[in-house]
């Protein structure tokens, strides 16, 4: 019986399996938007299926150490993960190494594409904001470089993951509220994932704790101030006011606590609005913002800790270091 072949996958296995040309599958690696949409499925698939990882270094000349880690991010603005990325990018540049920066947007396959792209180029690490999917995950997994996850702590990462538990954030926020006497909350998140984990665990625990039903409101990522607008209309025309709105970002907090004053409301005597980030806003306006503290650069820290340690070709000291948050009281709630 022969033995399996032990080849890695290359371009013209691609080609074959998505019936098209080496040419069509180069274009699709270099930009995937000038391939028609099924054929990119097609080669997509393809990809998943032979494990293929593409070399992007200029005459398929790679050395063991790039000096490249990638940061993917969704966005740009109004994003929360700025200054952890900012911090980052310093210190990895302070040390010889080039970052490569990635806008995922929100679309699993762009993410997907970004990965790839990342591993073409032989990249040391990749740094991740984005949930990932199963799809991705499989990506991942074949990725010989070190995957750091950020922002958030899932069960079994395929590298390592450095952030805080989303659901815990909910959790202490309900039971800070209940404690200041709010009973009728408005949760206005972004459609994301992490998100909703921390919508779910703040419902958990405000119900637990005898509270009523939590009114709830979304709105596109990434948040913008503007979006506030809208979401104070829709207030005004439920049956009874919230008497407290937590937001998903300081960007919205802003925005809700510019509409309600507008309106001739007293924050947070008539109306109390919390916010998630403590961006450097949230302690500057007036009234200054209640919100959630992310250590940031503890995040950075970790993850370029964890990328040294890896260039030393020992295992993971830990695959998952949690961060944690602070709840910040100020004037808004």
């Amino acid at each position: 019986m022969n033995e399996p072949s032990t080849r890695n996958p290359t371009l013209d296995d691609v080609a074959a399996l998505a019936s098209v040309s080496t040419a069509t599958v180069s274009r699709y690696l270099n930009n995937p938007k000038v391939v028609a949409a099924a054929t990119a499925e097609r080669i997509r698939e393809a990809i998943a299926q032979t494990g293929y990882i593409p070399n992007m270094l200029a005459g398929g000349l790679a050395s063991s150490k790039s000096k490249m880690v990638s940061v993917l991010i969704p966005h740009l603005t109004d994003s929360i993960f700025n200054d952890t990325i900012q911090t980052m990018a310093e210190e990895l540049a302070g040390a010889g190494t080039t970052v490569m920066m990635g806008l995922t947007g929100v679309a699993p396959e762009r993410t997907d594409e970004m990965i790839l792209a990342a591993m073409g180029r032989r990249v040391d690490a990749i740094i991740s904001t984005a949930p990932l999917g199963p799809q991705t995950r499989e990506l991942v997994e074949r990725f010989p470089g070190l995957f750091i996850q950020i922002w958030e702590l899932p069960e079994d990462p395929p590298g390592i993951a450095v952030g805080f538990s989303h659901r815990d954030v909910g959790r202490d926020v309900a039971r800070f509220l209940q404690s200041r006497g709010y009973r009728r909350p408005l949760l206005v998140t972004a459609e994301g994932a992490r998100a909703r984990i921390r919508s779910d665990g703040f419902i958990e625990e405000w119900q637990a704790l005898g509270g009523g039903e939590v009114a709830q409101a979304q709105v596109d990522i990434p948040s913008r101030f503007g979006h506030a607008r809208r979401i104070f209309a829709d207030m005004r025309r439920m049956a009874e006011l919230p008497d407290v709105v937590v937001c998903g970002s300081d960007y919205l907090a802003q925005g809700l606590i510019v509409e309600a004053q507008a309106a001739g409301l007293r924050v947070p005597d008539q109306l109390a609005v919390m916010g998630f980030g403590n961006s450097a806003l949230a302690g500057a306006m007036r009234p200054t913002i209640t919100t959630v503290d992310i250590d940031g650069s503890r995040i950075a820290r970790e993850a370029i800790a964890a990328i040294r340690h890896h260039a030393t070709g020992a295992p993971p000291l830990a695959r998952s270091i949690d961060v944690g948050f602070r709840l910040i009281e100020r004037e808004s709630a």
